[in-house]
């Protein structure tokens, strides 16, 4: 060691000091007024810079040395130590928490520091008096939003569990919960139990895993350590809470028993058999059936049960026995059909407005409208005014001021689809066209104008194998729970587009048969027919003739 006296301005700060932590300007101004009034009682340490340099690096005493540049000396004494091998970071470290107990934040980043240095986590903890599980402890802060870290330094800590919960956290999560649950400025006390809670996410064990690695890989599940855990314990465990359960629900559909079948839990948990089954609660017979269901906290749990027997058939033969499971729902409830039928009719008239369609196709559309079944007219364009009232509105636009038909084909062509918008339907109810408004949307290609029914009010229509159904073609897997196979299709076709088969233009070739075996005109029908301009007996032409004979002599 050397003494020596130098220019407070000439020392260097060392870059791996422990302390980081602003000191208060109460104690600055306590130190400027005693350095001021007696000078630097004690002199700092410091080692020579490094690469042959002149110059020296402060190892100890940075407050007093900028202190005693604001008190204008020009000379301060100084202590002169060797240079350490790891730049005195655990020398500083080590010093520091003599003097006074560094604040969890900055003893972190000093940590830090010599684990970089090549310093294991149980030689710092021999050096500083702590246990390992402490200094793993302090590294979880790696992990800590930059914000938190802040309150965190002026000795706000949250205990070892809510620390484990933040940092588990990613760093985009925290935002969101500090965000929502910083305090005021007003109130600096931290609740880090409700941003624990905020960020608390379910843990699935692996020791409450039934499946293997190959249905682990296939689902993409990914064990956590934990490193707090009891060691006599397998610790591992996943966040990806509907990874596990479509694992477990996977390995119950493989090892399914002979006998067995798969069952929901109720509302607290129990299994749900199927309607009259005796639960056994001893050892099962042979005749016995078996029950897989998950219970709360993801493991699979199998219950056997007994049903009645079954009665004899009046042969004396043996009736087989079967499990009776409750009635499934629908595919699509009443309210999806209704929903179904109101976006076809949007789609109808929106195309009917936008789409090209030839002049022929037109006619051929008009002809189909009044062939529906809403012949009455009953409109499904919707408004105040029925189709009565809003056909002389179309009819209305060929017309000029002096009360002449006078149009051209644009303006006819207009009146013509909104004829055929207020005419064609598919809402459910006396509006509805029928068949035909299905052929009609299939012609001018309606389906590309239908909205998105990815939705929440729409999906909520479908039973659970239709739901599932729709996750095919996507990378959505069904979940345990329908809500959360629903919640994940919203999610997926929030900014895409989702068409239910229901809902497309494809006509029911059944139905489509069984309209023009009804309404085609057969040859008795076209024996008998309306008379035209007075015309009667053998002078009457029939049926289609007569109209088509009309039109003649009205061209002529």
């Amino acid at each position: 060691m050397e003494l020596k006296f130098v220019d407070p301005r000439s020392l260097k700060d060392n870059p791996d000091r422990a302390r980081r932590a602003k000191s208060s300007p109460q104690a600055d101004a306590l130190l400027l007024a005693t350095i001021k009034a007696i000078g630097v009682v004690e002199p700092l340490i410091v080692f020579p810079e490094a690469d042959a340099g002149n110059g020296f690096v402060i190892d100890q005493g940075h407050r007093r040395a900028k202190q005693a540049i604001a008190a204008g000396l020009e000379e301060i004494a100084v202590l002169v130590v060797p240079r350490a091998e790891d730049g005195g970071a655990m020398r500083s470290l080590a010093t520091a928490i003599t003097h006074e107990q560094l604040n969890p934040v900055d003893l972190w980043r000093a940590i830090e520091r010599l684990v970089a240095l090549n310093w294991t986590e149980e030689s710092i903890a021999i050096a500083l008096a702590q246990s390992v599980r402490q200094v793993k402890k302090l590294r979880l802060l790696a992990n800590v939003l930059p914000a938190m870290l802040d309150a965190m330094a002026k000795g706000d800590m949250p205990n070892e569990q809510q620390l484990r919960t933040i940092a588990a956290a990613s760093l985009e999560e925290q935002k969101e919960v500090w965000k929502a649950k910083k305090p005021n400025k007003g109130d600096p006390q931290v609740s880090w139990w409700s941003i624990a809670n905020g960020l608390t996410k379910r843990r699935m064990y692996a020791r409450d895993a039934s499946f293997g690695d190959e249905l682990r890989e296939a689902f993409g599940i990914a064990w956590v350590e934990d490193l707090f855990a009891p060691a006599d314990q397998d610790s591992r465990y996943t966040t990806d809470v509907d990874a596990f359960l479509g694992a477990q629900r996977e390995w119950m559909t493989q090892n399914l028993p002979k006998k067995g079948v798969i069952t929901e839990p109720n509302a607290y948990g129990e299994v749900k058999l199927p309607p009259k089954a005796e639960r056994i609660y001893g050892t099962p017979k042979k005749s016995d059936h078996a029950a897989l269901y998950l219970d709360r906290e993801g493991k699979v749990k199998t219950v056997h049960f007994r049903l009645p027997e079954a009665r004899k058939k009046t042969n004396a033969t043996e009736a087989a026995e079967v499990v009776v499971m409750p009635k499934s729902r629908p595919d699509v409830t009443r309210k999806g059909i209704e929903m179904i039928g109101d976006l076809r009719t949007d789609a109808l008239h929106e195309a009917l407005s936008r789409a090209p369609i030839e002049d022929e196709m037109l006619l051929a559309l008009l002809v189909l409208a009044f062939a529906g079944q809403n012949v009455r007219v009953d409109s499904g364009a919707g408004g105040d005014h029925g189709f009565g009232r809003r056909m002389p509105r179309h009819a209305a636009t060929l017309f000029d001021a002096e009360g002449n038909l006078a149009f051209d084909a644009e303006t006819l062509r207009i009146a013509a689809r909104g004829v055929l918008i207020d005419a064609l339907s598919c809402r459910e109810g006396m509006s509805k066209s029928g068949v035909v408004a299905l052929v009609a949307g299939g012609a001018i290609g309606a389906e590309s104008f239908l909205a998105n029914m990815g939705t929440e009010d729409f999906l909520s229509c479908l039973s659970r194998p239709a739901l599932e159904g729709s996750c095919a073609d996507t990378p959505v897997l069904p979940r345990a729970r329908v809500k959360d196979t629903r919640a994940a299709l919203v999610e997926h076709f929030k900014d895409g587009r989702f068409v239910h088969p229901a809902a497309l233009f494809a006509r029911d070739a059944t139905s489509l048969a069984e309209w023009l075996s009804k309404n085609t005109v057969t040859e008795a029908e076209d024996d008998v027919g309306p008379e035209v301009d007075g015309l009667s007996g053998e002078d009457q032409p029939s049926g289609k003739n007569a109209l088509e004979e009309g039109y003649r002599e009205a061209a002529e």
